[in-house]
């Protein structure tokens, strides 16, 4: 399933997993990599190997957090909001094609059934 997705979102320069973190990032605000990594249901340590090369490109920043400096914020940069906004026609046709595949029922099942799991995988 994610070799469609990346299927799509390579013309943009992006994995499914790297689309994820910047899609992430952009609900969540100004996360910390631990609060990401908990959000994505990750390892904290994987996460930051993910992050560092959307950081190289200039995607996304990563800070101190102002009232704890052992704290990373990320937080998308311009660019990297651009390349999201940019790649969403790619997210949407992979969509468009697992649905294709596995027809509406049986897609919005997938979804709801990966929903609860990531509910049960979640730390409380």
């Amino acid at each position: 399933m994610s070799q469609i997705y990346d299927h799509h979102l390579e013309p943009f320069g992006l994995t499914i997993s790297q689309f994820g973190i910047l899609t992430q990032i952009r609900i969540a605000g100004s996360p910390s990599i631990g609060d990401l990594a908990k959000r994505m249901v990750m390892d904290p340590t994987t996460l930051t190997r993910s992050v560092r090369p959307l950081q190289q490109r200039g995607l996304l920043s990563l800070t101190p957090d102002a009232r704890d400096r052992r704290t990373r914020r990320l937080s998308l940069t311009a660019t990297g909001f651009t390349a999201l906004t940019v790649a969403l026609p790619g997210w949407a046709a992979a969509q468009e094609e697992v649905r294709g595949a596995l027809g509406d029922a049986a897609s919005a099942s997938l979804v709801s059934q990966l929903d609860k799991v990531l509910v049960r995988l979640s730390p409380l």
